[in-house]
């Protein structure tokens, strides 16, 4: 295999593609990257028997073949080559050398028929939608994922999608992120769930200079195509919880409230909590005055609070974990929120004022008398 391309972009692409290398495998091969020179192109793909990423470039291609490098060595080396083109060279021991400018480097590789292949997904209407509307909906709901290895399918966002419409929803036994949105879609219904880490990899991936991206679901894996990439993960199985059941039906006591003034009351409260001294939020919410006043009480001394809001229905206290609360603020994308609250113990609501588009359910925390 020999070929000529440019530094910068390969190092680029190997780059990207290495976000789907396993760093620490009984498997050698998917410590790598498999180049492929063919035709012109150079194909590069990183997979560690859960997430693969794949895409090519133009290049210079004297003499085809495939092989495999470690990912780590050669990203390594591309950022550190003097010159803007590289050259790559590998005999049948599979050695590669690298070339660029007046830096050489000879690398041991490993042969590409060590690689393992690649799930294909195939059949179905393939789902397209504005690759920023995703990132939107992956941030708005990927705090909510849990990172417990308890119950595995509550680590990925699962994805309901019917006639023009994709639902998104994450739990973790605490919070229940779920955003809505239309697309065009006139398939058939779809319902998986996507490992969080893929998606993650996802928006890190992509750029904002792609506009659309497409994904297509089979029985066991997902491919998602955007710009020159092509990343195919495993879909999570197992019963994902109910999570309409997770909706409380009405209220007692309804806030609107400016979101970004809420969301700095909290912060500055919980300045005195940490790890060590999970102390709880507490949240006051005065209907007469028509005052929220946020506290907190910890080792470190006390903090308070307050701001106005539109309340109506039943003054209340209610405690939260201040992260909790925090994250699903920092996710609504809207100056007002409407809070709807049940009591001292019941989970709480915040939505948009109007409409439903994104849902976050925070569980309380129990008060003591302090």
């Amino acid at each position: 295999m020999n070929f000529i391309c440019s530094t910068a972009e390969l190092y680029s692409l190997c780059s990207n593609v290495q976000r789907a290398v396993s760093t620490k495998s009984s498997l050698p091969a998917v410590e790598g990257i498999l180049v492929r020179a063919e035709r012109n192109k150079v194909y590069l793909t990183g997979y560690d028997l859960e997430l693969g990423i794949s895409t090519s470039m133009d290049a210079k291609v004297e003499e085809e073949g495939a092989l495999i490098i470690n990912a780590k060595v050669v990203c390594d080396i591309l950022r550190m080559l003097p010159g803007e083109t590289v050259r790559f060279d590998s005999d049948e021991r599979c050695v590669v050398s690298i070339t660029s400018g007046e830096a050489k480097y000879l690398i041991s590789g490993m042969s590409a028929t060590e690689y393992p292949e690649l799930p294909t997904v195939t059949g179905g209407l393939p789902v397209v939608m504005d690759l920023d509307l995703l990132k939107e909906m992956v941030r708005q709901t990927i705090f909510a994922v849990s990172t417990n290895d308890a119950k595995v399918v509550h680590t990925g966002i699962k994805f309901e999608i019917e006639e023009n419409s994709i639902r998104m929803i994450s739990i973790d036994g605490f919070r229940l992120a779920i955003r809505n949105e239309m697309i065009s879609y006139n398939g058939e219904p779809l319902s998986f769930i996507v490992p969080a880490k893929t998606l993650s990899e996802i928006v890190k991936l992509t750029s904002d200079d792609e506009e659309g991206i497409s994904f297509g679901i089979g029985k066991r894996h997902i491919i998602f195509e955007v710009g020159r990439y092509k990343i195919v993960s495993r879909l999570l199985e197992g019963e994902f919880m109910n999570y309409h059941n997770a909706i409380p039906n009405g209220c007692t006591t309804n806030v609107t409230v400016d979101t970004r003034e809420l969301l700095d009351s909290i912060e500055r409260a919980s300045l005195i909590i940490n790890d060590r001294n999970k102390s709880p939020i507490r949240c006051d919410f005065d209907i007469a005055n028509k005052i929220i006043t946020i506290s907190s009480v910890a080792v470190l001394g006390t903090a308070k609070d307050r701001l106005s809001a539109e309340i109506d229905g039943n003054s209340l206290e209610i405690g939260f974990n201040n992260k909790y609360l925090i994250d699903a603020l920092r996710a609504a994308d809207t100056d007002l929120v409407k809070i709807e609250l049940n009591g001292p113990i019941a989970p709480i609501v915040i939505k948009p004022t109007e409409g439903d588009r994104f849902i976050f359910v925070v569980l309380p925390v129990k008060l003591r008398n302090e």
